[in-house]
């Protein structure tokens, strides 16, 4: 994509909004689709359909497959951690389901069983658990396909990164502190002293989660020797992110590097101006996830609009206050952290967002890491092919004797089912 044509998206995008009437409307609509710059061939795919089917018929299929799947409907015991700034973080704990032996005694601890004395002060041993960390503008409900797969199994903790899902707002970026990926692991931290105080730990990041994962490393040294056993870090990087090029020709890259921060900080301060473009623009924002998402074309409908609600769903200022953060990310210093412990590295071949050379670039500080590269996966890998990210994750449970060997099934699967 060259500069003019880049410049004609955003010029189009600005005509459709100045014929919707009002300054305002304009305004909004040109701000909040002016990031479409990122992907002209997005937009075009969406012209082409603004002629075949009308935005009536768009917005009743979009309904259709919001209540197709149970996509993020799960649910765990909830929970509240408090970050050093004061933010509220919220998470769920999903505890392994307790089995009743084959001689019908109900499990010790159940309302039912039998009391029994502990001699000389032992305890039981905490159980193992599972922290998953999700990425920028996303949720914890992006984990649906592992969750579901290892629900009852392990001890799992879900949590919202701050400002994200159903976290409160971050308190000092509310009064203008700048994020940095430094508290994002102070915040994991919290969470863990919160719902996993004690006991072993494995890490899963994401993305801004991975990287998440990595400032605890940095900051907590001695929590990662001491309590993880595990760690799996998922499309995800250890910085030069800057030099990310979205898939696009230089020309583009140069354009949209010079004017993305400071048009991100313009429509972080207009933020309710803005949110009404969003939703004007709707069908650009579709394609512009879609495209970021993923890779393979056989993805359920269902699950790439479950994408879209989820990234939707986290309000404009926010995404303007943490993309700074990710151009100073630099946390390959502390990925030796994670040397003792079993690693694996999983990517999308054709992530255009944490591109797979990232993930060499970690697995070549942490040579027994396993390394996987995922044929035809986007950035959204985790509900691309959510079985291959399941089956690595139950290996990696297994290695590190968090689980015994086991067929962890019910993967679920993102490919377009027959009679859809």
């Amino acid at each position: 994509m060259s500069e003019s044509s880049a410049e004609a998206v955003v010029a189009a995008t600005a005509n459709a909004a100045g014929a919707a009437g009002a300054a305002g409307w304009r305004r909004a609509g040109i701000a909040g689709a002016a990031i479409g710059v990122l992907a002209a061939g997005a937009a075009a795919g969406v012209a082409v359909e603004r002629l075949t089917v009308g935005r009536g018929m768009r917005k009743k299929a979009r309904l259709a497959l919001d209540a197709t799947g149970p996509y993020g409907s799960l649910r765990g015991t909830p929970g509240r951690a408090v970050a050093d700034d004061g933010t509220e973080l919220y998470y769920e704990v999903d505890e392994v389901e307790a089995e009743t032996p084959a001689g019908g005694t109900p499990p010790e601890g159940s309302a039912s069983a039998p009391r029994r004395r502990r001699l000389f002060g032992h305890k039981t041993p905490a159980p193992v658990t599972v922290v998953f960390s999700h990425g920028y503008c996303l949720g914890q409900d992006s984990w649906h396909f592992q969750r579901a797969a290892l629900r009852g199994l392990v001890r799992a903790v879900y949590w919202d990164q701050r400002s994200h899902g159903r976290s409160g707002r971050g308190r000092s970026q509310a009064e203008g502190v700048p994020l940095g990926i430094d508290q994002l692991g102070r915040d994991l931290k919290a969470v863990i002293d919160a719902a996993a105080p004690e006991g072993p730990l494995v890490l899963v990041g994401h993305s801004m989660g991975g990287m998440t994962m990595m400032a605890l490393a940095d900051q907590y040294p001695a929590l990662i020797r001491d309590r993880v056993a595990a760690v799996a870090l998922i499309g995800t990087s250890s910085g030069r992110l800057a030099e990310v090029d979205f898939g696009l020709p230089v020309a583009g890259v140069n354009a949209v590097r010079r004017v993305l921060p400071g048009l991100l900080r313009a429509l972080g301060s207009q933020a309710e101006l803005v949110e009404k473009g969003r939703r004007a623009t709707a069908d650009l924002f579709a394609g512009l996830i879609k495209r970021y998402s993923f890779s393979s074309r056989d993805v359920d409908p269902a699950v790439a609009r479950f994408a879209e609600r989820l990234i939707e769903s986290t309000p404009i200022d926010v995404v303007a206050e943490f993309y700074p953060a990710f151009t100073e990310h630099d946390k390959s210093g502390a990925l030796p952290a994670f040397r003792d412990v079993p690693v694996l590295i999983l990517a999308g071949d054709k992530d255009l967002v944490t591109p797979g050379t990232h993930s060499e670039a970690i697995a070549d500080v942490l040579p027994d890491a396993e390394l996987v590269i995922v044929p035809d996966a986007g950035h959204l890998v985790m509900l691309e092919h959510p079985e291959t990210v399941t089956d690595r994750l139950a290996d990696l449970l297994v290695r590190s004797g968090t689980v015994p060997p086991a067929n962890v099934g019910g993967h679920g699967s993102t490919a377009r089912q027959p009679g859809r």
